[in-house]
């Protein structure tokens, strides 16, 4: 049981070839949380010390036989996980474990509080402009100012959390599936900014490759739960170049565009069909809560 909330606690680290911090971070966590919080370390097909340090700082281990991806890491450990609450947390030391009580603090309010990087451009211009650029299209799409889409550093109700638990990548874009699936199912969620801390060693992050693979999830993710924010745009340029299209050609040569009435159709049935996919969301949606005996 933490300190901070009545709730127990329970504390998952994904972690690959992270010798040179993982001891330092169980260390600090004992002394933030005290030495009875549950630690999980899931040690990501590491083919260094990482899960033996880890177990002789006090953690729980439990061992992927190769690498499967960071969130196939976060779904081992919640599955492993005893306490009410989960803080999900990287292991090469990024993340102040003094901030923890902080994000258990809020969970009486919210289901999930998360830290949010204030600091990005000082550590990486790409990346920050990157991370700008996917919480400006997460809050479009949830209506919802989110401040770090991205951001693996929160806490969230267990219960919650096994809900969605189906729907994570095994990559590292879990964070953004879990972030717009719980606020577009309607639950709270509660921003908290920090100072990212600079990693120890190399970032196991690829800018391009996985940069790309967040955009795509972030768009799967919305269409998934926010049809009509995809396909609404998508139909308005279709009929707005038919209709432009018609005007200029209309104007110049007075004769009705074949295209352009080609263009206006398209826009319309795209249309049509975010409308269905929206009701197919809300009907999954609703379904899927009753179950849960929300």
């Amino acid at each position: 049981m933490s300190k901070t909330t009545s709730k127990s606690v329970s504390i998952i680290m994904p972690a690959y070839n992270e010798e040179e911090n993982i001891a330092d971070v169980i260390s600090e966590i004992h002394r933030v949380l005290g030495d009875k919080t549950q630690i999980i370390v899931v040690d990501d097909g590491s083919t260094d010390k990482t899960g033996e340090i880890a177990r002789q700082s006090g953690a729980t281990v439990v061992t992927h036989p190769y690498r499967k991806g960071n969130g196939a890491a976060i779904k081992t450990g919640v599955r492993n996980a005893e306490g009410d609450i989960v803080v999900l947390m990287d292991a090469d030391g990024q993340h102040p474990p003094e901030l923890i009580p902080e994000l258990l603090e809020q969970t009486d309010i919210y289901e999930m509080t998360v830290c949010a990087r204030q600091n990005f451009f000082e550590i990486s211009r790409f990346r920050g402009l990157g991370n700008r650029i996917y919480n400006t299209l997460a809050s479009y799409v949830t209506n919802i100012n989110v401040a770090d889409l991205t951001s693996g550093f929160r806490a969230i109700r267990t219960d919650l959390i096994n809900r969605y638990l189906y729907l994570l990548p095994n990559g590292y874009s879990y964070p953004t599936t879990i972030t717009l699936a719980v606020i577009k199912a309607g639950y709270s969620v509660k921003y908290i900014p920090y100072k990212c801390r600079v990693r120890k060693g190399k970032s196991k992050l690829n800018p391009v490759k996985d940069g790309l693979r967040f955009l795509v999830i972030l768009l799967k993710i919305a269409t998934l739960f926010s049809p009509m924010k995809i396909f609404a745009p998508i139909s308005t340029v279709f009929i707005f170049v038919g209709v432009l299209l018609y005007i200029i050609i209309f104007s110049t040569a007075s004769r009705f565009p074949k295209t352009s009435l080609l263009l206006i159709i398209v826009g319309a049935m795209i249309f049509l069909m975010g409308l269905v996919a929206e009701q197919i969301a809300m009907l999954r949606m609703e379904t899927r809560e009753s179950r849960n005996g929300k």
